[in-house]
C-alpha cells in the first residue's frame, strides 16, 4: 500500500512561526514606543514642575541686561603707510559716568583716530587719556551723556570654578556674550600675550576671539572682575597660530586695572610699588598643616622697604594683601599694584613659622621693569630703530611718514635729553618717554644732535606727541 504522509502539522508549525516573526517586532516596537512616550511625559512633567533651568535662564539674561549698556565697541583707524589707513576693532567698557572707557593698550596703541559705539547705537569720537604698556591697559575719554558705568567687584576675590561671562565684539559681532568658568588664577600667559611686562592673569574657558580684546569679564552678579586680553591658540602645520579660541583665554584682574586706570586718569602716568628684593624662585613646600606655595627671597636690599620692615634673605613670601603668591610673576604683579607710600601686608614663612610684615612700599624705576617687547613696541609706535649696542641713545633709522618723522627726527640723530633730563643710553630714552607721558596727552620735548653736528653746535628741539584727539 502507498504510504500517505500528512503535512498539516508542519504547515501549522510554519504558520505559527511566521506569525511570531511578524507580530513579535511589532509588539516590541509598541512596547518601546510606550516606554519612550512614558519617559517623555515624565520628563515634561519634571520640567514643568521644576523651574530651575528657567530661573538659571532668567539670571543669565539679567546679567546680560545689566552689563550690556556698559560695554562699548571700538573702531580703530591706524596708519598703514604714509598714504593709507588700516582699520581694526576691539572692545571696551565704561569705567565711570564721566566718559572714561577702559580697553587694552594693543587695541588702540597705533591708532590715528578712534570711534566708540555705545550699546544704544550712538557713535562718539574718543580721545586717548593714557596707556600703560606694561599691563596692556589703556584709557579713552568720550563726551556723552546718560552713561551707565559697569559695576566693579572691588575687593572680591576670584576663585577657580566660578562662573564668568565675557563680553565684546568677536570677529566684529558687536555686543556678544559668552559663558565659562574660571579655569585658573595667577597665570603667566607667556607667548599668548602680545606685549607687556606684568602677568597675573585670570584663565577662563569662556569663548574669547579676536575683537573680544578689551571687553569686560564679569561674575554672576554682573560685576567686572577682569578684562579680556589674550588667548592661547593652537599651532597650524606651518607653525603659526590660528588666532581663534582654543578654550583658554586670559583676563587682566580687576585690582591691576583699578590701580592703573585711576592713575592714568589722575596723572597720565603709572607709579608702581617697589619692595627692594630679588627672588630665588618659586617653590612648594610642606608643613604639618598644609601644602604651601611661596617665593623665596634671595636678596634683600639693605636700604630698601623690605629690609626696613624686617624681611631677610631666605624668607618665603606666601601672600600680599591677602592674595596668594602662586609664581614669581604673580609676586611681581602684586608688588607693582601697590602704590608707592602705601602699606602692604606680607604673609611670610621663616624657618617653619608664619609671620606678618607691614611694608611701606617704595617706587619702582621704569627702567627696571622695561621688557624687550615693550621697547620694540615703542620703537614701532614712534617709527624708529634705535642703536642698542651704543652707550648713547642713537637713532639708526626713521620710518618715513611715522610719528618720529613728522616730529622732525632723522637717521643718525642722538637723543640728548627728554624734558630736560639727560639720556645716557637707549633704555634710558624709552623709560624717560614713558615717565614723561608719551602715552598720554602730554607732549614730550627732546633735544637732539644730528649725525653731522659737532658737540659745539647747538642741538635742535623736537616735540613728540602721541595723543589721539577726537575729530
Amino acid at each position: 500500500m502507498r504510504r500517505v504522509t500528512s503535512v498539516g502539522p508542519s504547515l501549522l508549525v510554519l504558520a505559527t512561526a511566521a506569525s511570531l516573526l511578524w507580530f513579535t517586532p511589532a509588539v516590541l516596537r509598541r512596547l518601546s514606543a510606550s516606554q519612550t512616550e512614558a519617559q517623555i511625559q515624565l520628563a515634561r512633567r519634571t520640567i514643568e514642575s521644576d523651574d530651575i533651568l528657567e530661573r538659571l535662564n532668567r539670571a543669565i539674561r539679567a546679567v546680560a541686561d545689566s552689563v550690556e549698556p556698559s560695554v562699548v565697541h571700538i573702531d580703530v583707524f591706524a596708519p598703514e603707510s604714509a598714504r593709507s589707513i588700516a582699520g581694526s576693532t576691539g572692545s571696551g567698557w565704561l569705567f565711570d559716568d564721566r566718559g572714561h572707557v577702559v580697553t587694552n593698550a594693543h587695541v588702540v596703541r597705533q591708532a590715528r583716530s578712534i570711534r566708540v559705539q555705545l550699546h544704544d547705537g550712538r557713535v562718539q569720537s574718543a580721545n586717548l587719556v593714557g596707556i600703560d604698556p606694561f599691563t596692556d591697559i589703556a584709557v579713552l575719554k568720550i563726551q556723552a551723556q546718560d552713561l551707565t558705568p559697569i559695576r566693579r567687584a572691588t575687593g572680591d576675590r576670584v576663585h577657580q570654578g566660578e562662573r564668568v561671562f565675557a563680553f565684546g565684539s568677536p570677529f566684529g559681532f558687536k555686543f556678544s556674550m559668552s559663558e565659562g568658568i574660571v579655569s585658573g588664577i595667577g597665570r603667566a600667559a607667556g607667548p599668548a600675550l602680545d606685549s607687556g611686562g606684568f602677568t597675573n592673569f585670570i584663565q577662563t574657558d569662556a569663548a574669547v576671539n579676536p575683537g573680544n580684546s578689551g571687553g569686560p569679564l564679569v561674575d554672576i552678579h554682573g560685576k567686572v572682575v577682569g578684562m579680556n586680553v589674550a588667548i592661547a591658540t593652537a599651532k597650524d602645520s606651518q607653525g603659526g597660530t590660528e588666532g581663534q579660541s582654543s578654550g583658554i583665554s586670559f583676563a587682566i584682574p580687576l585690582p591691576t586695572i583699578e590701580s592703573v586706570v585711576t592713575q592714568l586718569i589722575e596723572t597720565g602716568k603709572v607709579r608702581r610699588g617697589f619692595l627692594g628684593v630679588s627672588f630665588g624662585g618659586f617653590r612648594r613646600f610642606f608643613d604639618e598643616n598644609a601644602n604651601l606655595a611661596g617665593v623665596e627671597l634671595a636678596q634683600v636690599t639693605a636700604d630698601g622697604p623690605a629690609f626696613a620692615a624686617g624681611l631677610r634673605p631666605g624668607d618665603r613670601v606666601l601672600a600680599i594683601n591677602g592674595s596668594d603668591v602662586t609664581s614669581v610673576e604673580v609676586l611681581r604683579s602684586l608688588i607693582s599694584n601697590t602704590r608707592p607710600g602705601e602699606v602692604a601686608k606680607l604673609r611670610v614663612e621663616r624657618e617653619g613659622e608664619k609671620r606678618e610684615f607691614d611694608v611701606t612700599m617704595g617706587e619702582m624705576s621704569t627702567i627696571i621693569i622695561l621688557r624687550q617687547r615693550v621697547v620694540e613696541d615703542i620703537e614701532e609706535d614712534l617709527g624708529i630703530m634705535l642703536e642698542d649696542d651704543s652707550e648713547a641713545s642713537r637713532i639708526r633709522e626713521v620710518v618715513p611718514g611715522s610719528r618720529a618723522a613728522r616730529a622732525g627726527l632723522k637717521d643718525g640723530d642722538t637723543i640728548l635729553t627728554v624734558n630736560g633730563t639727560p639720556i645716557p643710553g637707549y633704555l634710558d630714552f624709552i623709560a624717560a618717554l614713558i615717565d614723561a607721558g608719551f602715552y598720554s596727552t602730554n607732549p614730550v620735548q627732546l633735544t637732539v644732535r644730528g649725525q653731522q653736528q659737532t658737540r659745539d653746535e647747538q642741538p635742535r628741539e623736537v616735540t613728540l606727541e602721541f595723543p589721539i584727539r577726537a575729530r
